[in-house]
């Protein structure tokens, strides 16, 4: 099961925790308020799997790819890492399913505080267009990910501040509808 938290604000190591001292846990509805959807599936099976057949059938995910984030398989890794890491945000949803290995998907809530998604083999999460996030590996520096597109993929990041995009405007006016 998936697990969130606030964010310490320690400029240490990227891949550690950085729990807040005591923890601020953040539950799923929390997540789905900010329009963070999470699904747990079976990654042993997901060749074949019928839920994720049904959610790309459902959600219209029509392309997808394979991404291994580990120094010795992704070309340009240091670099890929800290461009990972670089808040921003995308035009249309980001869907990834992690095959195996771990990572952090980091968002900000309404407040602007970061939240700390752990993500491991099994986790599917799509962050909305127009949400402020980053990536990292954790501490295991290793993850192998589906990315799902509705489409041909696009993958332009718009750094921060990228607040006069349509796509952050209809968020930001999602989040004014769900206070």
């Amino acid at each position: 099961m998936v697990e969130a938290w606030y964010m310490d604000e320690s400029p240490e190591d990227q891949r550690a925790p950085h729990r807040l001292r005591p923890n601020r846990p953040v539950s799923l509805q929390q997540l789905r308020r900010l329009g963070v959807a999470y699904r747990r599936l079976d990654a042993d099976n997901y060749e074949t799997d019928p839920c994720l057949k049904e959610i790309r059938r459902a959600e219209n995910y029509s392309w997808m790819d394979i991404i291994t984030i580990h120094k010795d398989k992704l070309p340009n890794y240091e670099e890929k890492i800290k461009t990972f890491y670089e808040e921003h945000l995308h035009l249309d949803d980001e869907i990834r399913y992690i095959l195996d290995g771990s990572g952090y998907f980091d968002v900000r809530d309404k407040d602007d505080k970061w939240i700390r998604i752990s993500m491991e083999k099994g986790d599917m999460i799509t962050l909305p267009a127009g949400i402020y996030h980053r990536f990292t590996l954790d501490e295991n520096n290793y993850v192998k990910a589906m990315r799902l597109f509705v489409g041909e993929p696009v993958w332009t990041a718009y750094s921060r501040p990228a607040d006069d995009l349509p796509a952050r405007k209809q968020y930001m006016n999602f989040l004014a509808e769900e206070a």
